[in-house]
């Protein structure tokens, strides 16, 4: 979500001549666009505000001016605080309102230390411009934000605010235009993105099902995918269509936060870990290669070693493709945060380092299983060594690829078929396939069946956040 919401702030600047450059020093303007999920997130923007401040005196004593701007989730919660520890900051404002962001450049001109944290009445995608950047062969494309749920540890209800789905037409306009301009895989985004509920011309509101059917038929498009589910809203409409639509990847980010029953109570996850395993299970039987992901939190206030144990019984009876989990992080404003029996750090340490050991085996062991298999890849981009291009596969995967020189630019972009010869914990390697190479139907459903085999080796990579200047 920040990644698209940054190309957008871009565009919204562009008419006033700014364009993204590649450092921060020397820059006219520097914007944080930041996380509040976990506190780790705001104490970052805070050590960076400091780095910042120098280029922003560098900038001055050349005789020129940098705008500082703080935009998101930390901005929208924080707002006051980031001005106040922060005087060298010219403009903070949340995730809302940044098709505003002419007027608050002009405003931070006249004088620094604008705020603009407002939940407008006006949706921002009503008055955002077209997109001026090509997306390259794998685009965002926001389809719904905020949540309704609240569960107990989660800030995004305060920060985002409530649910809100754009309209079909403004949606598929959009999918329409990134195809034009080269995407082939589109990825629809939102905050609890299958409670999607747009309204079409005909006044009839559409499901996040019948959405992805809709822009699967845009010339152009050959992959879709969409993040982040909430189990409650795991309907048949959208099993259905992993089932019937074969441009919707077999892949799902399904977090369940925990797999003991009276955690997820406490959390107000409103599914008990039953429910989610049926989804799981439905979802099987629609799509059988599916490859999950999922969410953990460890630590959540008054877990028990059995509560922790249940989880692991959950992690080991589905069996992860990938997953992200997190010690609990108290985050201000949320019900968890002021509860009594806070988990002590070093059992959070301790029950963190068990489990990430067990899901850091089940994805080796399914990216083990992808070995001589042949599996289709979109090269996206050049890898970091010379002569590479890396993609992904259906299964999220990421796949580095040799290639020649000629072929760096020419296969860019490309959707072709690679036979994996190498794997890791985060990451598979190939060749391009020859003709005479064939692609096994069962590729993932084998690896699917290999999730929990073989001892717990190597830890899952947490996720680290995300800084996207302009």
């Amino acid at each position: 979500m920040n990644v698209y919401d940054s190309t957008r702030m871009a565009d919204v600047l562009a008419p006033l001549g700014y364009a993204p450059v590649d450092s921060p020093r020397g820059a006219d303007m520097v914007i944080l666009n930041t996380c509040h999920i976990r506190e780790k997130a705001s104490e970052k923007v805070f050590s960076e505000l400091g780095r910042l401040r120098v280029f922003k005196e560098e900038r001055r004593a050349e005789g020129g001016e940098m705008v500082l701007a703080v935009a998101g989730c930390v901005a929208q919660a924080e707002g006051e605080e980031i001005l106040r520890r922060a005087p060298q900051v010219d403009l903070v404002f949340g995730p809302q309102t940044y098709h505003r962001l002419p007027e608050m450049v002009a405003r931070a001109a006249r004088a620094g230390g604008y705020l603009d944290t407002d939940f407008p009445v006006e949706s921002k995608f009503d008055h955002l411009p077209e997109e001026s950047a090509e997306p390259g062969a794998a685009a965002f494309l926001s389809i719904q934000e905020g949540c309704d749920k609240f569960c107990s540890f989660c800030v995004v209800p305060y920060t985002r605010g409530a649910e809100f789905s754009r309209p079909v037409a403004a949606v598929l306009a959009e999918a329409r235009r990134l195809a034009a301009a080269g995407a082939q895989e589109i990825t629809l985004l939102g905050q609890n993105v299958n409670a999607y509920h747009g309204e079409a011309g005909d006044g009839a509101t559409w499901g996040l099902g019948r959405l992805l059917r809709a822009v699967a038929e845009i010339e152009g498009i050959t992959r879709l995918r969409y993040t982040t589910s909430h189990p409650r809203d795991m309907d048949e409409a959208l099993i259905a269509a992993h089932a019937e639509e074969p441009k919707v990847m077999p892949y799902l980010h399904l977090p369940v936060q925990s797999g003991s029953d009276r955690v997820l109570a406490a959390m107000n996850r409103q599914h008990s870990a039953d429910d989610y395993l049926r989804i799981v299970e439905r979802l099987r039987r629609a799509r059988p290669d599916i490859a999950l992901s999922s969410d953990f939190i460890v630590g959540f206030p008054g877990e028990t070693d059995a509560d922790f144990a249940a989880t692991l019984r959950l992690v080991t009876e589905v069996g992860y493709a990938q997953a992200y989990s997190f010690k609990y992080s108290p985050r201000p404003g949320t019900p968890a945060a002021v509860e009594a029996d806070q988990v002590p750090e070093e059992v959070k340490t301790e029950r963190l380092a068990a489990l990430q050991q067990l899901l850091g085996a089940q994805a080796t062991a399914f990216n083990r299983a992808c070995v001589g298999r042949t599996l289709p890849v979109l090269l996206e981009r050049p890898g970091r060594k010379a002569g590479q291009l890396v993609g992904r596969s259906p299964y999220m995967q990421a796949v580095h690829v040799p290639v020649s020189p000629v072929g760096l630019q020419r296969l860019t972009g490309a959707l072709l078929d690679v036979v994996i010869d190498g794997a890791t914990a985060n990451s598979l390697s190939g060749r391009l396939a020859m003709a005479e190479d064939r692609r096994p139907s069962e590729a993932v459903a084998a690896a699917v069946d290999s999730l929990a085999e073989g001892p717990a080796q190597a830890p899952a990579q947490a996720p680290t956040s995300a800084r996207i200047s302009a």
